[in-house]
């Protein structure tokens, strides 16, 4: 049976619910799906009601991913079997949301003096009920006010890293999300390491003591599959993958089910988890 352990829901900055991607999920026969969101585990905790009838057909792998406080790389950690109620967990998603809001206000200050006339409601319009808001958003209330047709038009025009109405926003250093996760009673993985696009930054993640590597992802070639296979394999760490779905049209995957992982990757995580 195939699995997904990398999913996004409209807690962060996917399109679908948190119950909207459980449906699908049972619809395309997954058997295990781990809900990934940025900076969030709302999404997991309005999951609770759903779960409870459902809990014999389907595993749902609590997560989240953090982004890391790399000036010069993208790099981002997953965290599995997290207790979504650790009040130190709440306490760190808090301050980083809050900075998320700060940030929203300071991207709409460079639209506007870039020509757009776009407003903080209009983003909050867009996020509907998301807690953690991020770039997404933004281009989708661009979008929908008519001055791009797509949201991956805006982030090539104006909020890729360092553009014109780019802000960097709050980050974890790599110890302290790895140490939050592993106190969260939590396994830190290292996501999608061939989009960081340097191995020497993968190999200090690995030194800090991620427990795991993202080996099959949708942007992964596989050449670099093969590669992130071995070096998990050498550093006697756990493999996983997953989608990255987001549901956004023009993204692949567009749909879930398309991209998974065998769920013996799932397997080996939760007896790890729970060893």
């Amino acid at each position: 049976m195939p699995a997904d352990l990398h999913i996004h829901t409209t807690a962060s900055d996917g399109r679908f619910s948190p119950d909207a991607v459980l449906s699908m999920a049972l619809q395309c026969g997954l058997s295990y799906i781990a809900i990934t969101d940025h900076d969030t585990v709302d999404g997991l905790i309005s999951l609770n009601n759903s779960l409870k009838s459902i809990v014999a057909d389907i595993i749902v792998i609590p997560g989240i991913e953090f982004s890391i406080d790399l000036p010069n790389h993208e790099v981002h950690i997953l965290g599995y079997y997290i207790n979504p109620f650790d009040h130190r967990l709440h306490e760190q998603l808090k301050v980083i949301v809050e900075d998320r809001s700060q940030r929203i206000q300071k991207i709409v200050m460079k639209l506007n003096e870039l020509g757009y006339c776009l407003t903080v409601k209009d983003i909050m319009e867009a996020a509907k009920d998301a807690t953690s808001i991020g770039r997404p958003y933004i281009a989708r209330a661009l979008v929908a006010k008519g001055y791009f047709h797509t949201v991956s038009e805006v982030f090539e025009r104006l909020l890729y890293k360092n553009g014109p109405a780019y802000v960097s926003h709050y980050k974890l250093s790599p110890e302290h999300a790895i140490d939050l996760i592993s106190k969260c009673g939590g396994i830190p993985v290292l996501a999608h390491p061939g989009l960081i696009g340097d191995d020497a930054i993968v190999q200090k993640m690995v030194n800090y003591g991620v427990r795991g590597i993202e080996v099959y992802h949708p942007k992964h070639n596989s050449t670099q599959t093969n590669h992130y296979k071995q070096l998990a394999a050498k550093n006697k760490m756990l493999i996983t993958g997953g989608s990255d779905f987001h549901g956004i049209p023009s993204r692949y995957p567009e749909q879930l089910g398309v991209f998974t992982v065998p769920d013996e990757l799932a397997i080996r995580l939760r007896e790890y988890g729970h060893a």
